[in-house]
């Protein structure tokens, strides 16, 4: 268990299981634990030392970026912009994952995320009626981000599974800023 003194009183905060992680905030951010953990009962735990800890997220980062990196040489918005910018971009990226069905994103709801097709095929529905098709490199989610609107469109999967690339609104305005031209141009152009 994770106990935390609050109000001067132990209070336990996260409770552990088998595969669960404790104590990595203090690597990553330099500072003082957070917490107190004790275990109830026999247990085995790994530790890894601050070097080795940063050593393994800076490379699975280094990783992660050079993917999207790549991918986003095929994005048509992105691929103008340069190698550092493009940097920035694949940082932000969260991966998500979607199956034949699903709805990414509802038309009338607001928006908070821009979103890149990494693999799989999309489709809009605007009104009940099929208004667009997305493939991989294809993009969404920009107009209500731009406009600060409702969703204009539901987003649906098509294929059997969907992965996209989502970016949240401050990371957009932040990392788009220079685009929001090109975008609003092209935003002009969608039914």
């Amino acid at each position: 268990e994770c106990i935390k003194k609050i109000d001067g009183e132990d209070k336990v905060v996260k409770t552990c299981e088998p595969g669960d992680v404790f104590g990595e905030l203090a690597l990553l951010y330099n500072c003082p634990r957070a917490a107190s953990v004790v275990a109830k009962n026999e247990c085995v735990c790994w530790q890894l030392d601050r070097e080795s800890f940063n050593h393994i997220v800076k490379e699975a980062a280094a990783i992660k970026r050079n993917k999207y990196e790549s991918f986003l040489k095929s994005v048509s918005l992105i691929s103008s912009i340069d190698a550092y910018e493009r940097s920035q971009i694949a940082d932000a990226l969260v991966p998500e994952t979607f199956k034949k069905g699903d709805t990414i994103v509802t038309q009338g709801e607001p928006g908070d995320k821009f979103y890149i097709v990494e693999d799989g095929a999309l489709y809009a529905m605007k009104g009940g009626d099929r208004v667009m098709e997305y493939k991989s490199g294809d993009y969404f989610g920009e107009l209500a981000l731009l406009k600060n609107q409702p969703r204009a469109a539901s987003v649906v999967v098509d294929s059997a599974e969907a992965k996209v690339l989502s970016m949240t609104r401050l990371s957009f305005s932040k990392m788009l800023g220079p685009l929001q031209g090109l975008l609003a141009r092209q935003a002009d152009a969608y039914k």
